[in-house]
């Protein structure tokens, strides 16, 4: 006797597409636009052909390129913005690393607007055996919607750190897709400081055995901002590991801050290595920080899975620590502050970036710089 079985069902189904009409106008009903203010996003949902592009200066991994001249790739928007940024990009951002080529010094990748409203496309791609690191700095005083590419390629080392600073004025909406191949390595970066509304979705693909993805995050909002960070991570493949970490704090009234973490391991992916977290500081009253951990395990057969989420006020035990030595009462939340994200970005490898990021973090707490920042490698 022959037994039918039914088919897998898929219990984290998303739509995938470049299509613009197969994505309907979020209402903010729906669960990834819940906590958004989708109001005030409807210059995103339609296409502009007025909108401008991002470039940014040639160098020796840098160049500006149609987009027709791209290799394929198996990404595929997932949201109606990045759809539409997606179908009316005409130019994009290239960055390539060649096959066993180390690069030493960061390939700093500095985006520039060419009109107020603009679609954005970065394709990185590092090849075989490769090792390198990616710094995009964006430019917060302009709109911007857009997607970030990363592939990595088998044995290669790749490290992108992706930089929102600038004034608290414009919108930002972000896709960062990374496909990680076979026993490779992949450290994304994000550290959000400046912008109105800021909604960055991370996520991971493996492409082959044995990857390795790091997902870091530091964020700080300040008055009125939004910033929004939604990561997906999916395990096909066995023998694969993936940890995310992001920390953020938040102060003055209406400031906003959701981190959502989704972590799918398929059957297929036996082996896998797991870890998400989030921690959030709330330094004033008023602020709201919405921290979400989703960990959805369809095999047994892994090595380790977990997740934690924590939100909450300064420990009063390390303030009277500081006071009690003289310190006094702003210095020392201050110094709290700083101490709480060098945790995060303690794990970038670029010890120059690091105290970069550490560094702006202490110019907006109105801290001066700690020479000792960055660390020792």
């Amino acid at each position: 006797m022959t037994v039918l079985q039914a088919p897998p069902v898929d219990h984290a189904p998303r739509v995938a597409s470049g299509n613009i009409d197969d994505f309907a106008v979020p209402v903010g009903r729906e669960e990834e636009w819940r906590f958004a203010p989708v109001a005030e996003l409807g210059w995103f949902m339609e296409p502009d052909a007025d909108a401008g592009s991002l470039h940014a200066s040639a160098g020796d991994h840098v160049s500006v390129v149609e987009i027709a001249s791209l290799e394929p790739t198996s990404w595929l928007p997932t949201d109606r913005p990045s759809a539409v940024a997606r179908a009316l990009v005409s130019t994009a951002v290239r960055v390539r690393v060649g096959d066993e080529e180390v690069v030493d010094e960061p390939i700093v990748v500095n985006l520039t607007a060419s009109a107020a409203r603009n679609y954005g496309l970065i394709d990185i791609r590092a090849g075989r055996h490769s090792r390198a690191t990616v710094v995009i700095v964006h430019d917060a005083s302009v709109d911007v919607s857009g997607s970030i590419v990363t592939v990595v390629g088998d044995g290669a080392d790749l490290t992108v750190m992706s930089v929102l600073d600038g004034p608290a004025t414009n919108i930002h909406l972000w896709q960062w897709h990374a496909e990680v191949g076979r026993d490779a390595r992949f450290v994304g970066a994000c550290v959000t400081l400046g912008g109105r509304i800021v909604r960055i979705l991370p996520s991971v693909a493996f492409t082959g055995s044995g990857g390795s993805a790091e997902l870091l995050g530091a964020f700080l909002a300040d008055g009125a901002q939004y910033l929004e960070h939604r990561i997906f991570v999916e395990h096909v493949l066995p023998h694969c590991t993936s940890n995310v970490v992001y920390k953020g704090a938040l102060s003055g009234e209406g400031a906003h801050t959701v981190w959502v973490g989704d972590v799918l391991v398929r059957p297929t992916a036996t082996g896998t290595d797991t870890y998400e977290m989030n921690r959030n500081l709330l330094l004033t009253d008023g602020p709201r920080a919405d921290s979400v951990p989703n960990l959805e395990l369809e095999t047994g057969d892994v090595a380790s899975a977990g997740h934690a989420s924590a939100t909450g006020r300064f420990d009063d035990e390390q303030l009277f620590y500081l006071q009690s030595r003289g310190i006094p009462e702003e210095i020392a939340r201050q110094l709290v502050v700083r101490g709480f994200f060098v945790d995060v970005l303690a794990r970038i490898p670029s010890v120059e970036w690091r105290a970069e990021m550490l560094g702006r973090i202490a110019h907006r707490l109105g801290m001066e710089a700690i020479d000792e920042a960055g660390g020792e490698e």
